[in-house]
């Protein structure tokens, strides 16, 4: 088994705990801590991007001294103690500190997206980012999932020891690796080496890219938060487990992406399909606003392609814009813009659906999207031909 192979089932181990509770933190909030208001639950999604941003930096900068597979096996420590911890909190102040801080532990594992990246070469880039936004999605159908089967049969908070244990797993691998396949402090890896590649970088590119992911991250997720609060209030088959299968459905379809775009990327150009991808994700987040099963499963479908195509070929963009000594830091800046996305969402999510509704987000997000299908041509402008 490669180094890269390792990373990446790591990475997914990752994702499958991390999203066990996301979908139903409404449903925990109500019930370990006597029903607060919808925007309190947004205000805590929001800091928790919040965090994710502020910290991810440092790790970064922390990356270029330590190898990351050796952060993560003290980083992974820390996490899994603090998820166990969060177990027994009946505190919603103590509650915020411990899970906040415990953010701040689990980041560290994005230092894995742009550690892989650098063992590629940039032919490769848009395939390993489609292998890794599969990893992504489909652990969310699996996190959710789970998350909703341990709601049905399980005391709630029985989550976090479940996530805790993930944290733990990590760890023990990342011991493995550092044994295995990672070289001595100093030395030079003598497997996966990539080529010499193209040095060019161009940062006020990547600034706009910067906003352009902002914009994308905010209108994208809008309607994640109380997805399944909404699927419980309009469906047909309302158990928390078909709650979490349906939000995370999305994730099913970029199985099929990532087939397709194997075929599709060997045609060269990032930017190709971008501006079809938002303009799916909006017609696809709209038709979901108007409470009908069937509708939903089919914007959850549609919603689900045009989501793989614009991320990874976003994230693609990232790549081709940096230069590999920089793709940690690169990464960690657009990681801040994605954050500060995902942080609007919840929160904003929270105020539309205590002032409007539960469908709501749907229509915001769908006309977010038309505004950054508008916005994209313009700030992310194709290279002259030399």
């Amino acid at each position: 088994m490669t180094l890269r192979t390792c990373l990446i089932m790591m990475t997914a181990l990752a994702v499958i705990t991390d999203n066990l509770i996301i979908p139903f933190y409404p449903q925990y909030f109500a019930e370990r801590f006597d029903n607060p208001p919808e925007q309190h639950v947004g205000l805590y999604l929001a800091v928790v991007s919040l965090v994710v941003m502020s910290v991810f930096p440092l790790w970064a900068r922390l990356a270029k001294r330590v190898h990351p597979v050796r952060i993560l096996i003290s980083a992974q420590l820390m996490a899994g103690s603090l998820t166990a911890a969060c177990y027994f909190i009946d505190s919603l102040p103590l509650f915020w500190v411990v899970s906040l801080l415990m953010v701040v532990f689990k980041g560290s594992y994005l230092l894995m997206y742009p550690y892989v990246m650098s063992l590629q070469q940039q032919d490769n880039h848009t395939q390993t980012i489609g292998t890794l936004s599969v990893v992504v999605h489909f652990g969310a159908i699996l996190g959710a999932a789970l998350g909703g089967l341990i709601l049905q049969i399980m005391n709630i908070g029985d989550v976090f020891l479940v996530m805790a244990a993930g944290d733990f797993i990590q760890m023990a691998i990342c011991m493995h690796l550092v044994r295995g396949y990672l070289p001595a402090p100093g030395e030079q890896p003598a497997n996966e080496e990539a080529p010499v590649r193209n040095e060019s970088r161009s940062l006020p590119a990547i600034y706009r890219l910067c906003l352009v992911m902002l914009l994308f991250y905010f209108v994208g997720y809008v309607t994640r938060p109380f997805f399944a609060v909404y699927w419980l209030q309009v469906a047909h088959w309302n158990s928390e487990m078909a709650a979490g299968f349906v939000y995370a459905l999305p994730g099913a379809v970029a199985v099929l992406a990532l087939w397709w775009g194997r075929r599709a990327t060997k045609q060269g150009n990032t930017r190709d399909g971008i501006l079809a991808g938002l303009l799916l994700g909006a017609a696809a987040t709209f038709i979901q606003g108007f409470g009908d099963q069937w509708l939903i499963l089919l914007g959850r479908v549609l919603f689900g392609w045009a989501l793989y195509q614009v991320t990874v070929r976003l994230d693609a963009l990232l790549f081709e814009l940096s230069s590999p000594e920089h793709y940690a830091v690169d990464f960690s800046k657009i990681n801040i813009f994605q954050c500060l996305g995902n942080m609007g969402s919840a929160y904003g999510a929270g105020l539309l659906v205590s002032h409007y509704g539960q469908a709501m987000p749907f229509w915001v997000g769908a006309v977010g999207l038309l505004l950054t299908a508008a916005l994209f041509p313009v700030l992310v402008r194709k290279p002259k031909a030399a």
